[in-house]
């Protein structure tokens, strides 16, 4: 059962569970699309309504961000835990490997992309990489972008992770649902922390939720606004609702 954060889907789930979906998704040839959210993500939705539309249409939303999964506690499902995109991308590698799943990857740069898939397959060397592609960051004409469909269609590829950052990546995704047939992943920044372009954060600040504060002593010149407007607003949002909800129970 789904749950709204400021209007905003987030499904209570699992990395075992949301695995096995996506697993099932695929045995049955189906196109759909992974959201992993986080605030940034929740804010961008808050902000945009198109693009709030995107994420609550989408097949799962898992809790990236801590916050997040703070929430979802809060709101009754007490074992909640992270389903955090880069550690979910290596779940959903192992099990396509062990599966024999062709996956493909869209998106970063070619530098990153080729390192990203050197370091899985020498960890998974039974990992079929069918299809991978680091597109241009403007848009894609309509003939470039008909290519890379039936590029992705002939390559086999039936997990596609998708490394566009957000909220690009979403955007691209429900664009190509029911055009690619295979399940999407949209897992941002999973593409540089694997390569080791990026240093992700320490794990005691991954538990306590200060991976912003990490990414943002990495990058603040690019990072600023995202972390330091859009935190406080969730913040502040996020106590009006449960004022809110609060008040509607007394």
């Amino acid at each position: 059962m789904a749950e709204k954060i400021l209007g905003v889907r987030v499904d209570p789930t699992s990395y075992k569970a949301a695995a096995q979906q996506i697993c099932a998704w695929v045995k049955g040839s189906e196109s759909r699309y992974v959201c992993a959210a986080n605030v940034h993500m929740i804010m961008e939705a808050y902000d945009a309504p198109d693009f709030r539309d995107i994420v609550n249409n989408a097949d799962l939303v898992t809790p990236d961000g801590m916050p997040l999964v703070w929430m979802l506690q809060h709101q009754g499902y007490t074992n909640q835990t992270r389903v955090y995109g880069p550690d979910l991308t290596l779940k959903i590698i192992a099990a396509a490997t062990d599966q024999n799943i062709p996956v493909g990857f869209y998106g970063g740069a070619p530098d990153t992309l080729d390192t990203m898939i050197h370091v899985f397959q020498s960890k998974y060397p039974a990992l079929q990489v069918a299809y991978f592609y680091s597109p241009p960051f403007r848009p894609l004409t309509i003939e470039e972008d008909t290519e890379v469909v039936n590029r992705i269609k002939l390559s086999g590829a039936r997990i596609l992770f998708v490394g566009l950052g957000c909220p690009r990546q979403e955007r691209w995704m429900a664009a190509h649902k029911g055009r690619i047939s295979a399940v999407m992943l949209g897992v941002g920044a999973a593409f540089d922390f694997h390569a080791g372009s990026k240093m992700q954060a320490p794990k005691w600040m991954r538990a306590i939720g200060l991976e912003w504060l990490f990414r943002l002593l990495q990058e603040p010149q690019r990072l600023w606004r995202r972390y330091l407007i859009y935190n406080s607003r969730f913040i502040l949002l996020v106590l009006k609702q449960l004022l809110y909800r609060e008040n509607n129970r007394s």
